[in-house]
């Protein structure tokens, strides 16, 4: 032996954020004509790269997209380097199953240590790292439940502990997303003001076009 040691803390790989990134990006634009929702261009990039990148710019280390409408194509087009991409094969039965599959892959993810998902929505470009990063804020443990606000009305991203998971997918349909679970446990909600630093409009119809630059 040498004498050198190696310092155990030094030599641990680093645990993952307790907060995961978990975008939902499976949409197939059907008031678009069809577009799906994910590869919509924004300042030259699809909006599921500058969601990605939103993510990770207010901390969110893991990253796992939820894909659904051409799922395919959106793999060949987008850059999703670093990226848990989950197909959900049900997508056209709404937001729901999309939020289904993607905290189901936050649960089976290898290693864990994942405590609370923010969830991000791939059609609401107003919405950026800043109040990302606001609502992460508010994690405090497995049980963090917490919401953007705009003018005190509930709204994107929303952060899940993840002891609340099972019970979040299990009310999960259609195009309700946690809407259900939220209004249930209403008073444990931590609202947190956005409206400052976000616009929660959603990219659905093709006079919401308007607000994507480049958009073609």
């Amino acid at each position: 032996m040498d004498g050198t040691r190696t310092n155990d803390a030094e030599a641990a790989p680093p645990a993952p954020p307790p907060v995961a990134g978990l975008l939902l990006a499976a949409g197939g634009g059907r008031r678009l004509g069809g577009r799906p929702k994910a590869l919509l261009e924004h300042r030259g990039r699809p909006l599921v790269e500058h969601a990605v990148a939103a993510l990770r710019a207010a901390g969110c280390g893991v990253v796992h997209v939820v894909l659904g409408a051409a799922a395919r194509t959106v793999r060949e087009r987008a850059d999703l380097a670093g990226c848990v991409v989950v197909e959900n094969p049900e997508w056209e039965r709404g937001m729901g199953s999309s939020l289904r599959a993607g905290l189901a892959s936050l649960e089976g993810a290898p290693g864990g240590g994942v405590d609370a998902a923010l969830v991000v929505l791939v059609d609401q470009p107003g919405i950026g790292a800043e109040a990302m990063a606001r609502v992460a804020g508010a994690y405090r443990g497995r049980g963090s439940l917490a919401s953007a606000s705009y003018g005190g009305r509930r709204g994107h991203p929303v952060l899940l502990g993840a002891d609340r998971w099972a019970d979040v997918a299990a009310g999960a349909e259609g195009d309700q997303g946690a809407r259900a679970y939220l209004r249930a446990h209403e008073a444990e909600v931590v609202l947190v003001p956005c409206g400052d630093v976000a616009e929660p409009y959603d990219i659905d119809t093709a006079a919401d076009l308007a607000h994507l630059e480049g958009a073609g």
